[in-house]
């Protein structure tokens, strides 16, 4: 399976779904988390893979400061709930290929993905 879990209206997605060669027509399933949300069970299946919600979770979200979430000891129940309810809590882009996981747009990250894409296409 090749997937990927992002937003449509951010431009950090897009550029690297374009840098790494991520589209419907290179065999990839896009799902738009603000149009089409996240299930529980897709949900679980990233937790699986990633080894926790927390792993998930994005502190860069407006949301976590406004509803003071910074001075909270948060478990993975809440991180579960908070990606499940507001879309801006999952680091993104998530992607799923070939049972490995790549998550959120930090540059070691990115650099993986394009290396495992590429390795993949030869």
């Amino acid at each position: 399976m090749k997937k990927i879990y992002y937003l449509a209206t951010c431009d950090t997605c897009k550029k690297i779904m374009e840098d790494v060669g991520i589209s419907a027509q290179s065999g990839f399933q896009l799902q738009d988390i603000r149009t089409q949300k996240i299930t529980p069970e897709q949900l679980g299946e990233m937790k699986t893979l990633a080894g926790s919600y927390e792993a998930l979770f994005s502190r860069r979200a407006l949301l976590y400061k406004e509803l003071g979430l910074k001075d909270k000891k948060l478990t993975e129940n809440d991180y579960r709930d908070y990606i499940l309810k507001h879309d801006t809590f999952l680091k993104r882009p998530v992607v799923i290929m070939n049972g490995h996981i790549f998550i959120g747009s930090e540059k070691k990250n990115v650099e993986a993905l394009a290396a495992f894409v590429k390795q993949k296409a030869t």
